[in-house]
């Protein structure tokens, strides 16, 4: 299993000179389409003004809606519905002026499908020599023992909705079921003990986490099969979530892969951490069972103007203090943030950087305003947003625990909480095809050094080797 432990996801390095001059297209659209945007704007402020100020109408509702009862909340219903109103109308009424706006947004339109098309095909890999190099990564004797560990209740029962069982006995799988009362952690161990050289895990992402955690610690390679309710690190993985079987074809194929994983305290996750309402949401134990209504009954007594701040504190990268966030996330590589098509998701698990993000401020008007940068892209100028990435980070509170949603899972954590990451730390088998998939992925992360890197013939991709150690 040696082969394993090679390279992040074995990406053939160079730059062609096809990659140099969309790089430089993407570029050149780029700053026209800035141009544009401009004299749009110029022309058009009226309407930018009453759209924009529709936005914060809806947000300061929808902030009524949440965090209040009664008369306000209903209140808080109609400043949504009004505001959506004022910003669809403005809309309408502007696209129905003739002429220049239409040609305008054609313009803009144009431009930033070339911009960033031009980019993403700037910053992909050749498919043909991915796959070259996939098939000369991929292990020349599969895991001789592989054991998969199934939950039979995750995904309301993908495990025999797909037949993973029967497929992975044909492959060769030793399969283990979670029954009730059995403990996870101890059935991954007692694999292990019986000379597992493989563990797998079919179920959601907490299960996820505490397997790969446990083939961590033994130094064995870790299959993610992705029969789970949402999945979140099979999709972020370039996994298919619709099928699981392919997941399990990862055996076989035996394609190695290394992406990070994070720590909190010293426990292992893939995901996420959220402290503040979230996590204080999650412990309740109605909202397995009801998630909506448990939130809409708690958030108006959390977010409420009675309610104290949360007791959590944290010091940003710059040395800024910050007391009293109502939300912290701290995440295994950072998600997208903004208007994406892959918004919430994380476009890469190899950066070797936890993401964190930070909400400050209990007010309508400091929820509006600061949605309202964010429709715009300038979220970052808000006081009550903190955003940024870092290898280590540490949250304090005054009362010396905290509590927190890991992968999901309800804990209570003593403080201060020390976070941690490890840059290629986990070793995967994924399927084939799985290195285009995570190529497209990442290619997706446009950045105007990247381009120019590109452009000048450089691979921006081009990064140090899994590190010996996690970081804190």
């Amino acid at each position: 299993m040696a082969d394993a432990a090679r390279g992040s996801i074995g990406t053939p390095s160079g730059v062609s000179g096809r990659q140099r001059l969309l790089a430089g297209v993407s570029m050149g659209c780029g700053c026209l389409l800035v141009v544009a945007v401009v004299v749009a704007l110029t022309r058009h402020w009226d309407h930018v003004l009453v759209a924009t100020a529709g936005i914060v109408v809806v947000v300061a509702g929808g902030w009524w809606t949440v965090a209040r009862r009664g008369t306000r909340r209903v209140v808080g219903v109609l400043l949504v519905l009004g505001g959506l109103v004022l910003t669809v109308g403005t809309m309408v009424v502007a696209a129905s002026e003739p002429g220049s706006l239409t040609l305008g947004f054609a313009l803009v339109l144009v431009l930033a499908v070339g911009t960033f098309g031009a980019a993403h095909q700037a910053l992909r890999r050749d498919r043909r020599l991915l796959t070259e190099q996939e098939e000369r990564e991929a292990l020349v004797e599969p895991p001789a023992h592989p054991v998969l560990i199934c939950n039979p209740w995750s995904g309301g029962g993908k495990v025999a909705k797909f037949g993973l069982v029967e497929l992975a006995h044909d492959l060769g799988i030793e399969t283990v079921l979670l029954d009730h009362g059995l403990d996870l952690e101890q059935l991954a161990r007692d694999a292990v003990a019986r000379g597992a050289d493989c563990l797998g895990m079919a179920g959601g992402d907490g299960s996820q986490a505490l397997v790969a955690s446990i083939a961590v610690q033994h130094d064995l390679p870790f299959v993610c099969v992705s029969a789970g309710t949402r999945n979140h690190f099979a999709l972020d993985l370039g996994i298919d979530r619709d099928d699981p079987r392919n997941s399990v074809h990862a055996f076989r194929d035996a394609v190695p892969r290394r992406v990070d994983y994070a720590t909190v305290n010293g426990r292992f996750f893939v995901n996420n951490v959220s402290l503040g309402v979230y996590a204080t949401i999650v412990q309740r134990d109605e909202y397995r069972d009801a998630k909506v209504e448990t939130t809409a009954t708690l958030l108006p007594d959390l977010l409420g103007r009675t309610d104290r701040p949360f007791d959590l504190q944290f010091t940003e990268p710059d040395g800024t203090e910050v007391d009293g966030a109502f939300l912290i996330q701290v995440s295994n590589n950072p998600y997208v943030i903004g208007a994406s098509l892959d918004m919430a998701q994380r476009r890469r698990l190899d950066s070797g950087e936890l993401g964190v993000v930070a909400v400050t401020g209990t007010g309508g008007a400091e929820a509006a305003a600061t949605m309202a940068l964010s429709t715009i892209g300038q979220r970052r100028l808000s006081p009550h947003w903190h955003e940024f990435t870092t290898d280590g980070f540490e949250v304090r509170s005054r009362s010396g625990t905290a509590y927190a949603g890991v992968d999901g899972e309800a804990l209570e954590l003593e403080t201060p909480i020390s976070f941690g990451i490890r840059r290629g730390g986990l070793r995967l088998l994924v399927p084939k095809g799985n290195t285009v998939l995570a190529d497209r992925r990442r290619a997706r992360q446009v950045t105007v050094r990247d381009l120019v890197a590109v452009a000048r013939g450089i691979d921006p991709q081009a990064g140090p080797a899994p590190e010996g150690g996690p970081r804190r």
